[in-house]
């Protein structure tokens, strides 16, 4: 138990406030490259420190998403196994041998090619979703699409 700890204070999220995390990555990287990789729009509307925290504190996918960016970009960490990967960073153990690196280098060139690569793996991913429900595999009765007219959220309000 007493090692898990330890491991657990090898986080380098451990003891940093979200605001401290944020000013040490916007400062490095500035908001354009954060918005480019995390595609969080508080980074491109009218962005500061102190409106990114706001949104970040209430919305907690975000605030994760911002995490595991500094912990493996910022911080460059080697990726965490499966089993880690599924807990919040800040919960995250880090072995001892494992210490933060130097920044990695990003552009918007390369965010950009990432931004590509997501969307074809996301495409590939409705294609075969697509082939699963024509061939019969899938049990569920499909989902007819939404028409143009229908409100997509009207759903979730009731």
């Amino acid at each position: 138990m007493n090692d898990e700890i330890n491991n657990y204070q090898n986080n380098p999220l451990h003891g940093v406030g979200l605001k401290d995390l944020l000013t040490e990555i916007v400062n490095h990287y500035g908001f354009e490259i954060l918005f480019a990789y995390l595609n969080i729009n508080c980074f491109n509307k009218n962005p500061s420190i102190e409106s990114a925290v706001k949104y970040l504190k209430k919305t907690d996918w975000a605030r994760e998403k911002v995490e595991a960016f500094y912990l493996y970009q910022y911080k460059s960490l080697p990726r965490a196994s499966a089993e880690q990967f599924e807990l919040p960073p800040r919960d995250r153990i880090v072995p001892r041998d494992q210490k933060p690196g130097l920044p990695a280098e990003l552009s918007l060139e390369d965010a950009e090619r990432l931004r590509e690569k997501r969307a074809r793996k996301a495409a590939r991913h409705d294609e075969e979703k697509n082939q699963c429900t024509s061939s019969g595999r899938r049990t569920a009765a499909p989902s007819k699409p939404p028409s143009s007219d229908t409100d997509p959220w009207a759903k979730w309000r009731k």
